[in-house]
């Protein structure tokens, strides 16, 4: 079970942390990963990090966000800084005991998937 919090409200060019506790799970092997929907849109990945800790973002986060985890609290991270107001969606995190590198992108390869925090960036 994943539980994701830590969205909310804020302008553009702030700064937001979610975090994604997950539970009855043996954390350190898991793939984590971050997406985002949009209304109207598609669920859209938003960055990963695999069990190796190498990280893996969209192109049109990278340099902004950071995705972390402390395997001690089964917990993973995503910093986000200069949030920009088409960053504004719903936020889901994501778990996979099984991901290949070629599919982290892919939000049909996650088996688990919290319930989603909003964050909105008002311009």
């Amino acid at each position: 079970q994943l539980q994701a919090c830590g969205g909310g409200a804020v302008q553009a060019g702030g700064f937001l942390r979610l975090s994604c506790a997950a539970s009855g799970r043996t954390f350190s092997g898991y793939t984590m990963a971050w997406f985002r929907q949009a209304p109207g849109n598609e669920r859209e990945f938003v960055a990963a990090m695999r069990w190796n800790d190498h990280a893996y973002y969209v192109d049109s986060v990278t340099g902004r966000f950071t995705i972390s985890r402390d395997n001690a609290k089964k917990t993973t991270y995503l910093q986000m800084k200069t949030l920009k107001p088409e960053g504004t969606a719903v936020y889901y995190c994501a778990a996979s005991s099984s991901v290949i590198l070629s599919n982290v992108r892919n939000p049909g390869a996650y088996k688990d998937w919290g319930q989603g925090t909003q964050v909105t960036v008002s311009s």
